[in-house]
């Protein structure tokens, strides 16, 4: 990714907000890795913060660069109030809580051709980079194909990206996986449209983003979501993100979620 700035200033957020945060907001769409887990595993901070978003009647929408398959054993796990949905592939289905089967938001006329292309793309950028790495879970996705981020540096990622643009893919990174997918598939544009069909009484001012890395940057972008917090360890990619989030917890991880959830609970 290149450098970028963002116009958008950063506040620590305080009690004060979120007792404004609190007064207006219905729904959370969160991101998993790095911003509802602690080194990569739930924790019992995780279950108190979602029984207290049930006991305010806050909704939670959870949503994740992880494949089908991971989020679809995981949203069956989950408690179903608050958790109400689940975004997988970064924009590219949904399961919704009433329904087995997931809906596909960036649309496929023929997923086997379009597994197939996109492994073609990831071996085209293996010539360039032979040290890539394919992830263990492109055996559960449909929509997108990943590889490890773990060595990349930051010109190397950037060099994928502008690789994946030439073959007309998008591209985009987190602190697990690097993503290969359709042009436009997001989390802004995979939430808008869970918003429109299943939550249509919802306003703009009702949702409120949360994430951690570059590939939460769409959910920062004031245009879409007007309140949006990056956990403290957001730190790490606020030189790459277009888009900063309005506010940034003092904490990292679940615990930079629950203290946001400890300040709608004590508003």
């Amino acid at each position: 990714m290149v450098v970028r700035s963002s116009s958008q200033p950063l506040s620590i957020i305080t009690p004060a907000q979120g007792a404004e945060i609190k007064a207006r907001i219905k729904l959370i769409a969160t991101d998993m890795d790095g911003t509802i887990t602690n080194n990569g595993k739930f924790s019992p901070l995780l279950w108190e913060s979602l029984a207290t978003l049930a006991a305010i009647g806050i909704k939670v929408v959870v949503t994740t660069g992880r494949s089908a398959g991971w989020v679809q054993g995981i949203f069956h796990y989950l408690p179903e109030v608050p958790v109400v949905g689940a975004i997988a592939e970064n924009g590219g289905l949904y399961y919704p809580s009433s329904l087995a089967h997931p809906q596909f938001l960036s649309p496929l006329a023929d997923i086997q051709t379009h597994r197939q292309n996109l492994a073609t793309t990831f071996q085209h950028l293996c010539q360039q980079f032979p040290q890539l790495a394919e992830s263990s879970d492109n055996l559960f996705r449909l929509s997108d194909w990943t590889f490890d981020v773990t060595g990349l540096s930051l010109e190397e990622l950037t060099t994928l990206e502008t690789l994946c643009h030439q073959q007309d893919w998008g591209f985009t990174y987190s602190n697990v996986q690097c993503h290969i997918k359709p042009q436009g598939q997001d989390k802004a544009r995979g939430i808008q449209q869970v918003l429109a069909q299943y939550f249509p009484e919802l306003q703009p001012d009702q949702i409120l983003t949360i994430g951690d890395s570059i590939n939460d940057e769409s959910m920062f972008n004031p245009q879409e979501f007007l309140l949006s917090i990056g956990v403290a360890n957001i730190h790490h990619y606020l030189s790459a993100l277009k888009y900063h989030p309005k506010y940034i917890t003092t904490h990292p991880e679940i615990a930079g979620f629950a203290e946001l959830v400890n300040f709608l609970k004590n508003s």
